[in-house]
């Protein structure tokens, strides 16, 4: 079965997982939300009487049914085989303290005949010619490892049979042939002796993954596992129930207090989902925030959006201030931003959660502009200071470099590379870049008046940073003139995205609401949204990008629509603004998750699934609908 997309996602700091709505395990990455996937696949079934393989996540006679245990990351998956008439409740969840997936099973007989059951797994794990996967069966422990992790599954019962090499060769049977205990394999299996259920009877059976660096020795590895075992994995369940919930009522930032309509109720719950979320993207160490989570590898339908994206999270950010997560806030300016600028002052395009540089093609100027943007806005959240204080030399830092980059942009000396847009498709002069640059010389004005008190003491500091304040001033003036003179295209009667195709782009947007070059209700603006509307408004209501956007079939993306719905909210378009919030929510998937964009025909996500920029617009949007009055 190929892996796309994501339905569900569990974890905990270290370790996350997702899966599809049928319950497979389609991703397992450690030690951070990015890196690295350590499943190729894990399959599990069962042997029912003289049947062969049945398998969980994949049967002609399966029924399914899907759920979250309420205000948790627990996942719930039911799967009735309706040939034996056997139900099976499967649920997973990380621990809160520990390294491990905990998959919980209840068998439950609703047949009239006794069913003789025995519970399969096979796993393969991702290994390369450089990195490959043995494994090693011993002490009731299917351990897989490479040079960089080991994967270890367990149970508190005894393994009934395993297998290292060729287990494909008849685990369709429903059998696992006991061969040798160690071998050069990528893949093994285990199984264990379910026993008889009777009629009406219930079994409850629990598999531990277990996963943990390389560099513990096994001696080690073999104690943490057998403390594992005797943890009681009932109560374990109950205390990462109580966790989640626990973490939801701290972080319910907007309150919702909406009134009970089924369209509300699914604004609740992705907001609801969009905190449980945020967590699982998080790197405590270092504070980088992952894009998404990603399973499709290979790309064949989607983007890889396991990385950290300095713009995407700065919106992030601007979410999880109105979540009461500031914390993390903090810590993605103190330590990520900090840790990843380079010695010029500018960032590079994407990179790991832990802070290494990640593949990159080029760079994009507003993310640079991002952090200087992102670290005011964060202080008009908190109101700390001390934060201004110490991200005060890495913005200035930042600031150099954007000073050049636009003052080489306006006299068109040509010294800097071209940077690629937000959409990372073109090179070029772009209006939503000129535009970040311009709310990032506004912030840094601001943040220099919040500390002037700190520069008192200082007389050479003081008059440096008035003479800096007056030189921002003028600058913003100039970025303004040439957005003006060179962006607008009259015979368009619109904004336009860059100075080379001159293509209208829904970015442009970001000039207004965002980045303030320009109020809502001027002439130009007014001029731009009603060709945005004529050109980029699909036939459903949400928004695509840009003209003749074919990306993923020219899909319209949530973070357009969102914006639009921003857009009309600001200028008191109030019906305008709730439909396009309204479509989001309509779209959003069963457990509440947002994709990066809109299937029109389907009416449901498409592309990543859980994509963090659309959750932060869609948290961003909410609270200042509500604060409009626009939902009740």
């Amino acid at each position: 079965m190929e892996k796309y997309f994501n339905d569900a996602i569990i974890g905990n700091q270290n370790i996350t997982a997702s899966y599809s709505k049928k319950g497979e395990a389609l991703s397992l990455l450690y030690p951070a939300a990015n890196y690295k996937q350590v499943i190729e696949f894990y399959h599990v079934g069962l042997k029912i009487n003289d049947s062969g393989m049945v398998y969980l996540h994949q049967d002609i006679n399966n029924v399914y049914k899907q759920y979250y245990t309420e205000g948790t990351n627990i996942l719930n998956t039911e799967i009735v085989n309706t040939y034996f008439n056997l139900k099976i409740i499967q649920t997973d969840f990380a621990s809160i303290k520990e390294n491990i997936i905990v998959k919980r099973y209840k068998f439950i007989n609703e047949s009239a005949i006794n069913l003789n059951m025995d519970f399969l797994i096979h796993s393969s794990l991702v290994s390369t010619q450089n990195n490959k996967v043995s494994g090693l069966c011993k002490n009731d422990t299917l351990m897989q490892y490479n040079n960089d992790f080991i994967v270890s599954t367990f149970s508190k019962q005894k393994i009934k049979s395993s297998q290292i090499n060729n287990v494909e060769a008849n685990i369709e049977e429903g059998q696992i042939e006991d061969k040798a205990y160690i071998g050069m394999s990528k893949d093994s299996g285990i199984s264990y002796e379910i026993g008889i259920i009777k009629p009406g009877e219930i079994k409850e059976f629990d598999i531990i993954i277990y996963v943990e660096e390389n560099k513990i020795g096994l001696s080690e590895l073999e104690k943490n596992i057998e403390r594992i075992k005797k943890i009681d994995f009932k109560t374990e369940e109950e205390n990462v129930k109580k966790y989640w919930i626990k973490y939801l009522r701290e972080h319910d930032g907007l309150t919702l207090d909406l009134a009970e309509t089924p369209k509300n109720r699914r604004v609740e719950e992705i907001y609801e989902r969009t905190i449980l979320l945020f967590p699982l993207l998080i790197n405590k160490e270092s504070g980088g925030i992952s894009a998404a989570i990603e399973v499709d590898e290979d790309l064949r339908n989607s983007a890889n959006y396991n990385y950290c994206w300095i713009r995407n999270a700065m919106f992030m950010i601007n979410a999880m201030d109105i979540l009461k997560m500031g914390k993390d806030a903090d810590r993605f300016y103190k330590v990520f931003c900090k840790n990843t600028q380079s010695r010029d002052g500018m960032w590079e395009q994407r990179f790991f959660s832990d802070g290494r540089l990640a593949p990159c093609w080029g760079y994009e100027i507003d993310e640079t502009a991002s952090v200087i943007y992102g670290v005011y806005n964060h202080y008009k959240i908190t109101k700390d200071k001390k934060f201004l204080k110490d991200n005060l030399k890495m913005c200035e830092k930042a600031l150099k470099y954007l000073e050049k980059y636009i003052l080489d942009v306006i006299e068109e000396n040509g010294r800097f590379p071209a940077s690629y847009d937000l959409w990372e498709l073109h090179e070029g002069i772009h209006l939503y870049s000129i535009a970040s640059i311009f709310a990032s010389f506004d912030s840094m004005m601001k943040i220099y008046e919040e500390l002037k008190d700190e520069f008192t003491k200082n007389r050479v500091k003081q008059e440096d940073v008035n003479k800096k304040k007056d030189e921002l001033r003028k600058e913003l003036v100039k970025i303004r003139e040439f957005v003006l003179q060179n962006f607008y295209d009259d015979t368009k009667k619109s904004f336009v995205r860059n100075l080379e195709d001159k293509k209208l782009d829904i970015s442009v947007i970001g000039a207004v609401i965002q980045f303030n070059i320009f109020t809502p209700k001027e002439k130009k603006i007014l001029n731009t949204v009603e060709r945005i509307n004529m050109t980029l408004r699909t036939y459903t209501g949400a928004y695509t990008r840009f003209e003749r956007d074919s990306y993923k079939d020219g899909n319209p993306w949530v973070v357009t629509t969102l914006w639009m719905a921003n857009y009309y909210a600001e200028i008191g378009e109030k019906a305008k603004a709730k439909e396009c919030f309204d479509l989001v929510t309509k779209t959003s998937s069963k457990h509440g998750f947002l994709g990066e964009q809109i299937n029109n025909e389907k009416m449901e996500p498409a592309g990543a699934i859980g994509f963090g920029w659309s959750h932060a617009m869609y948290i961003i949007v909410l609270k200042k609908l509500i604060e409009k009055g626009i939902i009740k």
